[in-house]
């Protein structure tokens, strides 16, 4: 990333999943939620160890965390629902998943198989395999693709001819680089950076701070955790906002790119959008709103 060639005076970061491509539901509800259900022996009270999962993953302002702190925020809220506590579920001892959170910063697969190596851990390999399947769910379910969101291609045209462009993601760096490459996407980008290349704050600051003025970096996103990688970086963001997704590309193709390009983005115009993207995700989920 620190070598990445520095070629035009802007510089533009995309997410991809639930951002550039329609893929974060099917991939949340076809095939992690039904592996999370499986590893974890929640299948006596699946339909709310869905909810949960659901919540965390799509419709909260934790939508689009790695997938391991998908775990730990999943059985927080589980240990917190007397109706699954019930039925005879419980959630993993997370103590030692916190650890490994709190040290590793490239998580994905390898970064845990290299810990798992100089640590034993029942719980952590029960979360490796767990992790293992998903990405076969994954892989067998999108095996035929699916194609960019109405509005992206054009976006990504049009912004190529003046930005540097990467790919900003916490998804497998084998299933970037298949899935921009299925939809012959990949030549718009100069680097597809991947949970195994850190996190997507890392991303941002080794690709592109100190290469370029910060008005001139561009981070587009879907989710909360896009944001906060704008943020620790001092940059710019687009929000494609959950549900409206259409739209929002649609917005950043009429007037996003040219603001952007014509250094007037900041102020008024990215602040209308951050409150309608804060809008659009909740914090607490409908079974705690009543709770102090």
């Amino acid at each position: 990333m620190r070598e990445l060639p520095k070629k035009h005076e802007f510089f533009i970061g995309f997410d991809s999943d639930g951002c550039v491509f329609d893929s974060m539901e099917v991939k949340q509800k076809e095939c992690f939620c039904p592996a999370f259900i499986k590893a974890y022996d929640l299948q006596s009270a699946s339909k709310y160890a869905r909810e949960i999962w659901e919540f965390v993953n799509l419709y909260s302002k934790t939508r689009g965390c790695n997938r391991f702190y998908a775990i730990d925020y999943a059985m927080k809220m589980i240990a917190e629902r007397p109706e699954i506590l019930k039925r005879g579920c419980h959630p993993m001892d997370t103590t030692d998943l916190e650890t490994w959170l709190a040290n590793e910063s490239k998580l994905g697969n390898p970064a845990l198989e290299a810990y798992l190596q100089k640590v034993e851990s029942p719980t952590l390999r029960q979360t490796l395999e767990w992790s293992y399947d998903v990405n076969r769910r994954v892989k067998e379910m999108m095996q035929k693709g699916v194609p960019p969101l109405p509005g992206v291609l054009s976006v990504l045209q049009r912004a190529s001819q003046k930005a540097d462009m990467i790919v900003v993601s916490q998804t497998p760096l084998e299933a970037l680089e298949r899935e921009w490459s299925e939809q012959k996407m990949a030549g718009y980008v100069n680097m597809i950076c991947g949970q195994e290349h850190g996190t997507k704050a890392e991303h941002l600051k080794f690709s592109a701070s100190g290469k370029y003025p910060a008005d001139q970096i561009l981070m587009v996103g879907d989710a909360p955790g896009d944001y906060k990688a704008a943020c620790s970086n001092g940059v710019l963001f687009f929000p494609i906002i959950p549900g409206q997704e259409e739209e929002s590309w649609a917005e950043l193709n009429a007037e996003g790119l040219e603001r952007f390009f014509g250094k007037c983005y900041a102020g008024e115009y990215q602040e209308k959008l951050l409150a309608e993207f804060d809008a659009s995700l909740p914090e607490k989920p409908y079974w705690k709103c009543n709770m102090p």
